[in-house]
């Protein structure tokens, strides 16, 4: 080979290596950020505005320069409100793709799915839907609802005279984990607090059910025994809107047989004809209506980075906001996205929520929250009648159920455990 040629295939060498090591600099530049949220099936519904608040928020903190000095980058993926498929795309986030976090998942059972993975590889979910509670992940933050910061307040308002002073209830869910346990502990506390069990109706309907005209013939001949009868829903999904749609065709009115929803939202009832479903409730920690400053700032931004003024917000978009935020902290904090640092970090940290307060990660990986319950009116928005005076600490472990009631979560040296069994003195007597 002449000189020439050597030295022309020694500078083209050198000029694929340099614009590997440029591309791999570029690459090195920005944070990737996982989202892992049903763009289609039936939980898309619920699930596809979350994809969209975290790409709100990923062009928010890049306005203020990114993280750390460097750029965000959503890495989107779509895993079709398939359970299975939740922990392949999870795997693929961080594996494939080394993404720093994963803002994901809905339904419970999409959060199971994805656990191992994130336990195996090391790294951070943050979760943003309220749940059935029983669990305390190393790798989990729980930015929506434990049981005790839902589904018992809604129970205990519909107990009181100014809710209704009910005395029948009927569990009405979908059939997976976050309904039957969330049920479970239900039962165990209406039991506790003197309701008989002929007084209590469970039913359980799969996902995307759409014929609705026998469950709901059912709560209707429940609620005319002559004692006052309220539904406490978890379905979820697209089954909302057929499930409130045939309520609305047999007459149940709010009046006469209150639904408490914790499932559904602003999103959801954007879909529906909502006149027949006046003054029915809903229980959530955010509401859209809720008027203080931070909230109208958010719907501000949002609406114009969706450019759609008619976009809603609701509770889970919130929680979202609550997530990426404290993240974004803890990172700072942390000075590197390190997930053992950074999980170290997150503990403790208080960032604004948009109800007028401060929401605060706690050493269980839950965080303190305002409860709130609404009554849907005839515009989609939801009014608040009624919330507690001040934040709830989320309780990971349920006091109702007896496998539960001894177990505490504290994920800070040196007990880094999380279900510490308070009457044997060790760690790992149950789930996590």
């Amino acid at each position: 080979m002449s000189y020439m040629s050597r030295m022309f295939g020694a500078i083209a060498t050198a000029a694929m290596i340099g614009a590997g090591t440029v591309g791999a600099i570029a690459a090195e530049d920005t944070i990737k950020v996982g989202v892992l949220h049903s763009l289609s099936g039936t939980m898309a519904i619920s699930e596809t505005t979350l994809k969209d608040t975290v790409l709100f928020l990923i062009d928010e903190q890049n306005k203020k320069g990114g993280v750390l000095g460097k750029k965000l980058e959503a890495v989107v993926v779509d895993p079709a409100s398939n359970w299975p498929l939740f922990a392949e795309k999870a795997r693929e986030l961080i594996s494939q793709d080394k993404v720093s976090v994963v803002f994901g998942c809905w339904t419970s059972v999409s959060r199971k799915s994805v656990l191992p993975v994130f336990k195996e590889l090391d790294s951070i979910l943050f979760y943003p839907v309220q749940y059935e509670g029983e669990e305390s992940e190393r790798n989990v933050f729980y930015t929506g609802a434990a049981p005790n910061q839902q589904a018992i307040p809604a129970v205990d308002y519909l107990m009181s005279e100014e809710g209704g002073a009910v005395k029948r209830w009927v569990l009405e869910g979908t059939d997976y984990v976050y309904p039957r346990t969330t049920n479970k502990i239900l039962e165990a506390y209406l039991k506790s607090k003197g309701v008989a069990e002929e007084d209590i109706l469970v039913n359980y309907t799969p996902f995307g059910f759409s014929d609705w005209q026998t469950e709901v013939a059912a709560i209707k001949k429940f609620g005319s025994a002559g004692k006052k009868t309220a539904v406490v829903s978890t379905v979820n999904g697209d089954a909302n809107v057929p499930f409130y749609k045939e309520l609305g065709n047999q007459g149940i009115k709010a009046t006469d047989i209150p639904v408490v929803a914790f499932s559904v939202g602003e999103e959801e009832l954007a879909g529906i004809d909502t006149k027949p479903l006046v003054g029915h409730l809903a229980a959530w920690n955010y509401f859209q209506s809720i008027d203080t400053p931070e909230n109208e700032e958010f719907i501000k931004k949002w609406r114009a980075f969706i450019k759609n003024d008619k976009r809603t917000t609701n509770d889970p978009m919130e929680a979202t906001v609550i997530g990426f935020n404290a993240w974004v902290k803890a990172v700072e904090k942390a000075g590197t996205t390190s997930p053992d640092s950074v999980i170290d970090a997150l503990i403790g940290v208080s960032v604004p929520n948009l109800t007028g307060g401060f929401s605060t990660i706690m050493p269980n990986h839950h965080i303190t929250k305002p409860v709130y319950i609404g009554e849907i009116q005839d515009d989609g928005q939801i009014d608040v009648v009624w919330q507690t005076p001040g934040l709830v600490v989320g309780d990971e472990w349920s006091d109702y159920l007896p496998d539960s009631k001894d177990l505490i979560s504290d994920w800070r040296a040196p007990m880094s455990c999380g279900n510490f069994n308070v009457a044997t003195g060790k760690c790992g007597g149950k789930g996590s």
